[in-house]
């Protein structure tokens, strides 16, 4: 081969070895970059090309589908009853998605490792890729009940409910809501500017506040601090006396511990279930006091506080506070100070104290199947602690009864049921009203449903008694209704 041949080839291949490696790095290296570069439509076009499963409440009740259309965009998500489902459905928009749209997105649109062998039998006969369809674990008849009564209080506020013996959510609602269907056109002129605008909304209709917010339990935390004084000592009861001052004297500061409102509690000794019952302060106050602060990080801690969680959307972690001086370890053991619980980490309070002091760990998505309805995977129900021991689980079920019964949260009463509760009042920023709690579970003897429900600022001072069993306790009492009602 002459010198001319040879500097030919070399050339030939030093340009196929730029043009390889030209190749390779816009592949792999600016694929993104060009991907979600805003002059590409071609993403955005396939974004609709196929039509996305559907997304079910108990098995039947449509909540959200992709709908042909005879447009440039093939498919196009629809959401009936959207505002009600909509911070559990998400919105599918030009360029985003949330919530199960985003958790479950690649099972959605068809794209999930798991849908392999669906793909290639619908290569093989020529049909069109389709997603997979979720169902989830929402009853729709505690979801409507949930949503009418949380809207009856002209509030904003959340409310979850779950069933205790599997950790199947069956009514997740946030107020205020929209409707995900405006988010979820193909029109980025439209879609944008409503969803700055719906960000920027300071009542947050955006938020999930189920799962996303949390907030000072207030009283229905005492509870937990219930629990933790009866397992310290298995020979104690609800008739157990505790010591319930007017006022209980915290160290090292002027600012003591009163009573809501300042009533006394009994005759400065009473009951443990009496003081339940009245949601007295000062017990509970000095009960975490009396327990420290190790013992109660680890009851709570038991309950799942500060545990990572996803339904499969994450959840904010909930925590008890850091360890600080013994006034404001009184005050956490009341739900105050540094104390911050999700609505589905109270939800899981009351559901584990259902289920013999088992905690099951929350979930959603109950089945997933193909386009043509086989099992791609299905729920497996775990648990996620054992918060307390079956004992004290029946000693705690008992007092919880009898506060519905005798104290605070008679509005939660239901014709022939056994209800268990606690209400709650929790202190927010000074000017403002306190948010109002319940915490519930029904049947007490075979629980079907636990509660856990906040109207913020729902809180109005109605004679001595906690305002979450006249705000917050009518609310969960509908939802129960709703599920026991066959």
């Amino acid at each position: 081969m002459n010198s001319t041949l040879k500097r030919a080839a070399v050339a030939c291949l030093a340009m196929f070895a730029l043009l390889m490696i030209n190749v390779n790095y816009i592949q792999g290296v600016k694929a993104s970059d060009y991907r979600d570069d805003s002059r590409n439509q071609r993403n955005f076009f396939e974004r609709y090309a196929v039509q996305r499963g559907r997304i079910t409440a108990g098995g039947t009740t449509i909540i959200a589908q992709s709908k042909e259309t005879k447009g440039d965009f093939k498919y196009l998500r629809d959401y009936p009853d959207g505002p009600l489902y909509a911070h559990v459905t998400g919105f599918f928009s030009p360029e985003s998605e949330s919530a199960i749209e985003r958790s479950e997105n690649s099972l959605l649109d068809g794209s999930s490792p798991d849908l392999l062998l669906r793909r290639s039998i619908d290569l093989f006969t020529g049909e069109p890729t389709r997603g997979a369809n979720v169902d989830l674990t929402l009853n729709p008849k505690a979801q409507k009940a949930a949503y009418d009564a949380l809207r009856g209080s002209g509030k904003r506020g959340a409310l979850v409910a779950l069933n205790p013996r599997t950790g199947a959510i069956l009514a997740m609602v946030s107020l205020p809501t929209y409707d995900p269907a405006t988010l979820s056109t193909t029109d980025k002129g439209k879609v944008f500017p409503l969803y700055d605008k719906l960000a920027a909304d300071k009542s947050q209709p955006l938020l999930n506040r189920t799962i996303e917010q949390t907030y000072a339990p207030g009283s229905t935390f005492k509870v937990v601090t219930a629990a933790a004084f009866l397992e310290d000592d298995s020979s104690r009861d609800g008739q157990t006396v505790v010591d319930a001052p007017q006022v209980l004297d915290l160290p090292d500061t002027t600012a003591d511990l009163p009573n809501y409102g300042g009533a006394a509690c009994g005759a400065g000794q009473v009951p443990l279930v009496y003081a339940l019952e009245r949601s007295c302060n000062t017990p509970f106050g000095k009960i975490g006091m009396d327990l420290g602060w190790d013992k109660m990080q680890e009851q709570a801690r038991k309950f799942g506080m500060g545990e990572q969680l996803a339904v499969p959307m994450s959840v904010a972690k909930s925590d008890f506070g850091k360890q600080e001086e013994m006034a404001a370890l009184a005050q956490a053991s009341i739900g105050q100070r540094s104390n911050q619980m999700t609505p589905l980490q109270m939800a899981m309070i009351a559901a584990g104290i259902a289920n013999d002091g088992k905690v099951m760990k929350p979930y959603l998505v109950n089945k997933i199947t193909d386009s043509k309805g086989d099992t791609v995977d299905e729920a497996d129900p775990s648990e996620l602690s054992e918060a307390i021991s079956p004992e004290t689980s029946a000693k705690m079920r008992q007092m919880m009864v009898s506060v519905v019964q005798n104290g605070t949260a008679n509005l939660a009463q239901i014709p022939g049921v056994q209800v268990g509760g606690k209400t709650g009042t929790a202190e927010t920023v000074q000017g403002r009203a306190p948010h109002a709690w319940f915490i519930s579970f029904a049947p007490a003897e075979k629980p079907e449903i636990a509660v856990a429900v906040i109207v913020e600022s729902g809180g109005a001072r109605v004679g001595d008694e906690a305002t979450g069993g006249h705000t917050a306790a009518p609310i969960a009492k509908a939802v129960m209704e709703a599920v026991l009602t066959k």
